[in-house]
């Protein structure tokens, strides 16, 4: 049974998960950072301001809260965006693989010619 779980645990697709978890992570937290400390005063704050709000989750509405989820919606579309441009730049970076052609089979002729002549010898 131990043969068998660490058979499991050391497959490459489980260990590319792991990684991918816990650079995931990493990279949330740079982009929490990247939106709060850069993004939000940079930008927002004016819009802030004009709202007489110190901090975006401090939006609302009757209740609704809807300044952490404009919060959320930027850290989504940078992470979106990071994401993006990672992949097609890891897609440039490794190497094209060379697909191999299919052997050809015969021709539609090559067939017919074929039941043509198994049909003669019956």
């Amino acid at each position: 049974m131990l043969k068998d779980l660490k058979a499991f645990l050391f497959k490459g697709n489980v260990l590319d998960l792991a990684v991918a978890v816990i650079i995931g992570g990493a990279f949330g937290a740079i982009i929490t950072s990247l939106v709060t400390d850069i993004i939000t005063p940079l930008i927002l704050n004016p819009a802030l301001k004009a709202a007489n709000v110190e901090n975006i989750s401090q939006l609302a509405w009757n209740g609704v809260k809807y300044g952490s989820f404009l919060s959320a919606i930027i850290n989504f579309l940078i992470v979106g965006t990071s994401l993006f441009f990672v992949v097609k730049a890891a897609e440039k970076a490794m190497p094209k693989k060379v697909e191999e052609e299919a052997p050809a089979g015969p021709t539609q002729e090559e067939l017919l010619v074929e039941i043509r002549d198994l049909l003669k010898n019956k």
